[in-house]
């Protein structure tokens, strides 16, 4: 009888950790709750993600009406409670107060850190520049060694709210070092009706950062007319050149496998000979 009821109890706690396990992998922390993070949470559970926002201040009335508009069993924490609770932890965090966020949410072994933030600030010529010499996602990674970050570049908030006011998908450039949480984000990012691009290892995020650098200019110019990141999809390059020009890149056997986009590309035999 003892080991009728041993049995009965083990069978409750391994299904209950294989429930809580699959709820998990399904939970997003999103650290923040200003203007990224409340159009990505919202975003992320209309996709089936269960989401926790991390706030400083959980219980503040803004917080509390993004939970009322977010889908699903939304909930909010404390920034540490929230990065603790999900496998994925997307960072909606401004600069400069990443730096210290970013090394305040206990142990993030295994878990796949989003960074969404762009360090930049006014130049004496009131231009954009950089606050960091390498890039935010490289410096969340060297203050969390064993996370999978991932650089995920986003359109503003709007166009995450409302991608299709843009005619077409806006072009997200993903980067990381982990070939799995790469290919998440992307999933994620497709279905929320962006067009993922891979932009390969993680420290090409400087690249991605510089990009917004440019994003800024025209709106510190005070000019009406700025741009969006909608990026024209083209295999003429791919056709065009041969295998010869360059050496092969690290992980060539092993690249990240994003989302079929929709449009088809054209056909190598429908291009013109020559260059």
């Amino acid at each position: 009888m003892q080991r009728l009821i041993n049995a009965i109890v083990l069978a409750a706690v391994l299904f209950g950790s294989q429930s809580s396990f699959a709820e998990d992998e399904k939970a997003v922390a999103v650290i923040g709750t200003g203007d990224m993070g409340n159009s990505l949470g919202p975003r992320l559970a209309e996709i089936g993600y269960r989401v926790i926002y991390g706030s400083r201040n959980p219980s503040r009335e803004s917080v509390q009406a993004l939970i009322d508009r977010t889908a699903g069993d939304a909930t909010a924490t404390t920034q540490k409670e929230a990065a603790q609770s999900a496998n994925i932890v997307l960072l909606a965090v401004p600069w400069p107060a990443m730096e210290q966020v970013a090394q305040s949410l206990g142990d993030l072994s295994g878990k796949i850190v989003i960074d969404v933030s762009f360090p930049f600030e006014q130049g004496a010529d009131g231009y954009p520049q950089s606050t960091v010499e390498t890039s935010s996602a490289e410096m969340i990674q060297a203050w969390n060694p064993d996370a999978k970050v991932v650089k995920w570049s986003l359109p503003t908030a709007h166009y995450i709210d409302e991608p299709k006011e843009l005619r077409h998908r806006p072009s997200n450039l993903i980067a990381a070092d982990d070939r799995e949480s790469k290919e998440i984000v992307a999933r994620i990012a497709h279905s929320m009706g962006q067009d993922p691009f891979d932009a390969g290892p993680l420290r090409m995020s400087r690249a991605i950062e510089a990009q917004v650098l440019l994003f800024m200019v025209p709106l510190y110019q005070r000019r009406t007319a700025h741009w969006e990141n909608v990026t024209a999809r083209s295999s003429y390059w791919s056709c065009k050149w041969g295998d010869d020009w360059s050496s092969p890149v690290i992980d060539a056997d092993n690249l990240a496998v994003f989302p079929d986009h929709a449009q088809p590309l054209k056909p190598c035999s429908e291009y013109t000979s020559g260059r």
